[in-house]
């Protein structure tokens, strides 16, 4: 007997809505779903706590792979008692999974945070450490201290490893600076992620960064050279090429909602990560906040250097990014559901685990009202408070 069924659900599956569907969960895991309306549900005992969800929408949990903290809490603090403050912000929001990020600052530094994350990497509070920064261009840097940005050398990227122990998933690389390919041979033989971002790469330089095996692109047109007829440059490379996935704010801001639908047209769902790129100051009032060793000024929920007025990451959530991908870009909500999680947990190697509705897989699962607003967030089968995220 399942110890907890769902029912009466718009069931979000990938391809497909089930009206009336329902979702069995043992032990923290999915043990039954069913593919159409005319499946019936099994029989359950009185053992089982059965939840009429009364035709709101099941999708499974979000995957945020950049995400830089929120709540008044930051990854970036290299506390790890502030990572779990932000981690249950985004929790409440949906977020299941999540990579922390950290931002440009001092090697010494940046050890450390390393060492204080990667405990709640092993402890499963997040999925692993994502290094954005230094290693990228000071003509395409964005809120990151250009003072501190350097090449990729061999030994400091093994330095950064070592700190991480086994934890640091993922690196943006901008590929074009000295070293910066074979950065990205190194990091693929160590099963690293090289991300290519915050990058001036030409597109031949760009596919050369893909051939050598980097396969995800850090927030698609923001920080990069942008589109020219004669020079396509990064964003092109990493649009048509079938194995890379193209991380994308969708905020309202970073990215146009024509060229959000134009991503999706171009690459598919199956290939488009929506991620937060969220900083401390995500669901908190407007103000002055730090970011590493810079501080943001948010205005209206949008965060901007206080000196030099770049885009400064995000105020944004992930199940506000899957509204306004639906909402402002017009894309099914059953593709934005794929890339809200699917699609993330492909990039990051957990697909057999997470991402999707299907038997066998964790428990990760967010309950959306008629607005797409969040009402129910569960965790390994496990219900979430979500009454005040912050």
């Amino acid at each position: 007997m399942p110890s907890l069924l769902l029912r009466n659900a718009h069931l979000v599956l990938p391809g497909a809505i089930v009206e009336g569907g329902w979702v069995c969960v043992e032990d923290g895991l999915i043990t039954g779903v069913s593919t159409d309306a005319a499946q019936q549900p099994p029989t359950v005992g009185p053992e089982t706590e059965v939840r009429d969800l009364e035709g709101d929408y099941l999708v499974p949990g979000f995957v945020d792979m950049h995400v830089h903290g929120g709540g008044g809490a930051a990854f970036t603090a290299g506390d790890a008692q502030q990572a779990l403050l932000a981690a249950k912000f985004h929790l409440g929001h949906g977020t299941t999974t999540l990579l922390a990020s950290t931002v440009t600052a001092e090697m010494a530094d940046l050890e450390h945070h390393l060492g204080e994350l990667s405990g709640l990497v092993q402890d499963g509070v997040l999925a692993g450490l994502h290094l954005e920064g230094p290693f990228i261009s000071k003509s395409r840097c964005g809120a990151h201290d250009p003072a501190l940005l350097r090449p990729p050398a061999r030994a400091d990227l093994e330095r950064l490893l070592r700190a991480g122990d086994g934890t640091v998933r993922m690196i943006t690389v901008a590929p074009e600076l000295e070293h910066g390919f074979d950065a990205v041979r190194l990091l693929t033989d160590a099963g690293v992620i090289a991300a290519v971002g915050h990058t001036d790469a030409t597109y031949d330089q760009t596919r050369q960064a893909i051939e050598l095996g980097a396969p995800v692109g850090t927030h698609v047109f923001n920080a990069m050279r942008p589109v020219h007829h004669r020079e396509p440059g990064p964003v092109t490379a990493l649009l048509e090429q079938e194995q890379v996935i193209g991380e994308l704010v969708n905020d309202g801001i970073h990215v146009h909602p024509s060229v959000v639908s134009l991503m999706f047209s171009a690459a598919g769902a199956h290939r488009v990560a929506l991620i937060t790129d969220a900083i401390v100051a995500a669901g908190m009032a407007d103000g002055e906040y730090p970011l590493g060793p810079l501080t943001v000024r948010v205005r209206d929920g949008e965060a901007r250097l206080a000196e030099g007025d770049s885009l400064a990451g995000s105020t944004l959530t992930m199940d506000s990014a899957l509204r306004n991908t639906v909402r402002l870009a017009g894309v099914p909500l059953v593709d934005a559901a794929v890339s809200a999680s699917l699609t993330p947990a492909r990039a990051l190697g957990l697909a057999d685990r997470i991402g999707s509705i299907e038997v066998g897989k964790q428990a990760d699962l967010v309950v959306l009202d008629a607005d797409l607003q969040v009402t129910a967030v569960l965790r390994n089968g496990e219900g979430v408070d979500t009454s005040s995220p912050v």
